[in-house]
């Protein structure tokens, strides 16, 4: 079953409350978050699509406008002439435009319509907000997993250095080498602090995502940062993105929204009837009066703008089969970005991982008991270090591929 972004929403927001990996007391912000709270909250929370959604409102307001009727007119004036005689004279009219051509149903129409492309496109921007966050939640995680590295590699250097220490003072290592051995610790150290200020700056920006009020200041992200491989098949892909992205559904309500424009600029070519009534006094005579208006459409028959709008019309079209080609081609994209990064990681999975950990230890081990070389042991320091990064990131390119194929079919739930 396709799980639509309301779905997300509301399980996430049943699993907050439920109090299950948030740790959290009843009121106050979660300490811990997954993915999909992650993005539940940012929908709740995020001030900029909060203020993208009032654009929805205001549309509806311009319903209420185009379906308002013409007011009537009142007039009234009065003549004392001449002044010498007090002779009173005065009238008084009520006048009302007519609409015909169908004016204020077409104006409704197009109103409504331009309402519903309004609505799809702030529900295009949920998708677009879906990813941000989604890759930056895979950012902070990716900085988690790289500090603790980071922090693994300094402990074993450092246990490293206490043995090339113990040589160097038993003569078995020269002072070269161990002021070699010892500059190599700065790199570590590094590696650390650039590894917490990666996973400082990433908790701060998702948390900016999401709202700052949404979560707890000290709050840390949930889940597991593993490999999960998806069998979606292109096919099915193509056809939950025609269906699933909003904006694509924005482009053809644009169309139907074009059609109205240009049926109101055809009702608009109709010219409106003025019916009037009113009372006349004078000398102490009453005459009661009927008028009727109508402009002659000899020259203005509103011929600029119901060109325009049928040209917006085929405008429309043209924008929708653009956009539909584009979604094809975001899914095709994503899908080829998703195999490739997958294949990546399951190079690392494959044995070199392994390799990598298993040569460092080895090496390790000779080197205390003086039987490997210090810059063979260095090298296999680099290696691991070097591998372990590498798979961590692309295994993060291929979380941020999954993201990036959830928005490219406008659905966080794959088939």
């Amino acid at each position: 079953m396709i799980r639509t972004w309301l779905d997300v929403v509301a399980a996430a927001a049943c699993a907050l409350a439920g109090g299950s990996a948030a740790a959290q007391t009843p009121g106050d912000a979660p300490t811990r978050v997954t993915i999909d709270q992650a993005v539940a909250l940012a929908l709740a929370h995020n001030h900029a699509l909060a203020a993208t959604r009032t654009t929805v409102d205001q549309a509806r307001a311009d319903e209420v406008t185009a379906g308002l009727r013409p007011n009537p007119a009142l007039s009234a004036d009065w003549q004392v002439l001449p002044w010498s005689t007090s002779s009173l004279t005065g009238d008084v009219g009520l006048s009302y435009t007519l609409e015909r051509g169908g004016k204020r149903d077409r104006r409704i129409d197009a109103a409504r319509d331009a309402t519903a492309v309004t609505r799809s496109q702030a529900a295009d921007a949920e998708r677009t907000l879906g990813f941000q966050v989604g890759s930056q939640f895979i950012a902070a995680q990716l900085a988690e997993s790289t500090l603790e590295l980071a922090r693994d590699n300094l402990h074993s250097f450092e246990q490293a250095i206490e043995v090339s220490e113990h040589r160097f003072q038993s003569g078995g290592l020269s002072e070269n080498d161990y002021l070699k051995v010892k500059l190599q610790l700065l790199q570590f150290q590094t590696d650390v602090e650039q590894a917490q200020l990666a996973r400082i700056q990433a908790l701060s920006d998702l948390r900016q995502l999401v709202g700052r009020d949404a979560l707890s200041a000290d709050y840390d992200v949930a889940g597991a940062f593993d490999y999960r491989p998806t069998g979606a098949k292109l096919a099915d892909l193509h056809q939950l993105a025609s269906h699933g992205r909003a904006d694509l559904r924005a482009a053809n309500q644009a169309v139907a929204a074009a059609t109205s424009q240009h049926a109101l600029a055809d009702a608009n070519a109709s010219q409106d009837v003025t019916l009037s009534v009113g009372y006349a006094r004078s000398d102490g005579d009453g005459a009661a009066t009927v008028g009727l208006a109508i402009p002659l459409a000899i020259f203005d028959r509103n011929q600029g703008e119901r060109t325009k709008t049928r040209v917006a019309v085929t405008q429309a079209e043209q924008q929708r089969a653009e956009l539909t080609g584009q979604v094809m081609t975001d899914v095709d994209d994503a899908f080829e970005a998703l195999q490739r990064s997958a294949r990546v990681v399951e190079y690392y999975r494959s044995g070199y991982l392994d390799i990598s950990r298993r040569s460092r230890e080895i090496s390790e081990y000779a080197y205390r008991r003086g039987a490997l070389n210090l810059f063979d042991f260095l090298d296999a320091e680099r290696t691991y270090r070097t591998t372990q990064l590498g798979y961590r990131q692309a295994l993060a390119d291929y979380l941020v591929a999954v993201e990036q194929l959830r928005q490219a079919v406008g659905s966080r739930a794959l088939p």
